[in-house]
């Protein structure tokens, strides 16, 4: 539970960096660039995070057992989880963070724990107990409360709804499977976030980024703007730590309970937020209830009385 709380505030970290890389105006200054920041910002975010993973593997001597593993049948599913979760999940949470703002961003896509559970429980048999359905129903209601605090600034709402159903159903699918993956002796939740990060890159460098025209862009962005790539690398950094100590959580304790604890980051942006960018506006009846909310009930979503009593 720890790690997932531990995702759960590095992952917050990160949307608010990235955010902040996005609002920038390389992202901004033509309409052609924000049409193609989600895509390219989340190529490099990902590549850069495949890097930062790469480097983890290095230092600890696994970059062996990295490469076999990735031979093996539960590391051939890890890739298609990536494609899942990176190209569709990870498309859709940076085009709700570029509509929404990071704030909302954080929260409008955190309903992806709630597709998650029932899959984890038709295809893991992953039950959950009465309770923590209500607990989960409850933060899903913090979340809808502070994604309609009227302080926030939303630019496009149907793009930001669009943004956050393929990042809902992206991620909820993605934390199924890995889930199954890591049962696997050969997938360790380390292997898997290099695998997963990696097949992301390549998937957008190779297939998305041609499609739509975005390399000129992207490449331009690399060459020309040298204050946006650090922005972005550290953003990808905190997405790293992130994604290992989601990926632990999912193997310790379950894939319905680790989305559980996964979805307080978006309290967690809020709070950051306002502690470190002064961002005062979130500090509204609605918003500090709602974060509130959001917090209790998702670690309350996560945990097993009968267990807790033991």
């Amino acid at each position: 539970m720890i790690a997932g709380i531990i995702a759960g505030v590095t992952w917050a970290i990160e949307t608010i960096v990235l955010g902040i890389a996005l609002s920038m105006t390389p992202f901004v200054e033509t309409e052609q660039a924000m049409v193609l920041a989600p895509f390219v910002s989340t190529f490099l975010h990902d590549f850069f995070s495949a890097i930062w993973s790469l480097i983890y593997n290095l230092v600890k001597g696994n970059i062996v057992k990295v490469f076999k593993a990735v031979c093996t049948k539960s590391g051939r599913f890890v890739a298609v989880a990536a494609i899942i979760g990176g190209p569709v999940g990870m498309t859709g949470y940076v085009l709700t963070v570029a509509n929404m703002g990071a704030s909302i961003g954080a929260v409008a896509s955190a309903i992806f724990p709630a597709i998650g559970a029932v899959l984890a429980y038709l295809f893991l048999k992953e039950k959950m107990a009465w309770y923590r359905w209500i607990f989960l129903l409850l933060s899903l209601i913090g979340v809808y409360g502070l994604s309609y605090s009227p302080e926030l600034n939303i630019k496009n709402f149907l793009f930001g709804i669009i943004g956050t159903l393929m990042c809902s159903f992206g991620w909820g699918i993605e934390a199924v499977i890995i889930a199954k993956c890591v049962k696997d002796e050969a997938i360790t939740n380390e292997y898997a976030l290099f695998i997963r990060q990696m097949t992301s890159a390549l998937v957008y460098g190779i297939v998305l980024l041609p499609l739509i025209k975005g390399w000129r862009f992207t490449v331009s962005l690399i060459i020309h703007t040298s204050y946006v790539i650090p922005i972005i690398v550290i953003a990808s950094l905190f997405a790293t730590v992130s994604y290992l100590f989601y990926y632990k959580s999912i193997s310790e304790i379950g894939a319905s309970k680790a989305m559980a604890l996964n979805i307080t980051y978006s309290a967690w942006a809020v709070v950051i937020s306002i502690i470190f960018l002064n961002n005062y506006s979130l500090m509204n009846p609605t918003t500090i209830t709602c974060t509130i909310v959001v917090l209790v009930f998702s670690i309350l979503s996560a945990a097993d009385y009968k267990e807790l009593i033991k």
